[in-house]
């Protein structure tokens, strides 16, 4: 039983399945939100018609015997725009917002963000992960997540795939089976001493 029901987590539906968005002057920005203020800001950008991906995740748990479920940021404190200097300017107004993080790289975070999306739209558990460990490239072959490439390490048995937002160095994982991945190549090599 969910104790608030879901609310929109990417505004407009397209924003990372189309190209067409990206329009001259909107870019991406990474907005680092007071503590526990994502969702607020979402609420408050939606009216304004500001473009926003908030990645969330549902976690689960037992209360006197009742299974509670909350839908959480997958990056605590941070949300991600698309918008041009007005919508930038909106957001800020909001006064919910510590910091906001110009991004150099447009293409790459746009990347990263689609990936992590169709993470969370192939129904498999997510959880959030705050520091990355190294791992091996893979890419994901078979299976509803087919072509996504991330990092994949062991814990316990299990086979976890990492997607990482690299700006951010957070990432989300997913359990995977060994049948679903295969190498991307060569690992890299370190230099020599």
């Amino acid at each position: 039983m969910p104790l608030l029901p879901r609310e929109p987590c990417v505004f407009p539906d397209d924003l990372l399945a189309s190209t067409e968005r990206d329009q001259a002057e909107a870019k991406w920005w990474v907005l680092h939100t007071r503590p526990r203020s994502e969702k607020s800001l979402v609420r408050r950008l939606l009216p304004d018609g500001v473009s926003f991906f908030l990645p969330l995740y549902e976690r689960r748990w037992r209360s006197r015997g009742r299974l509670m479920a909350s839908h959480l940021p997958l990056f605590p404190g941070y949300i991600f725009i698309h918008a041009d200097s007005g919508g930038r300017l909106r957001a800020l107004e909001t006064n919910l917002i510590v910091n906001c993080i110009p991004v150099a790289d447009q293409a790459r975070l746009r990347a990263d963000l689609e990936r992590v999306f169709r993470l969370m739209t192939s129904d498999a558990p997510l959880g959030p992960e705050a520091r990355l460990p190294p791992g091996a490239p893979v890419a994901i072959v078979r299976g509803p997540l087919a072509g996504l490439e991330g990092k994949v390490i062991r814990r316990g048995g299990r086979l976890t795939f990492f997607v990482e937002v690299e700006m951010l160095r957070q990432g989300v994982s997913v359990e995977l089976e060994s049948w679903m991945i295969e190498p991307t190549g060569a690992r890299e090599l370190a230099p020599a001493n």
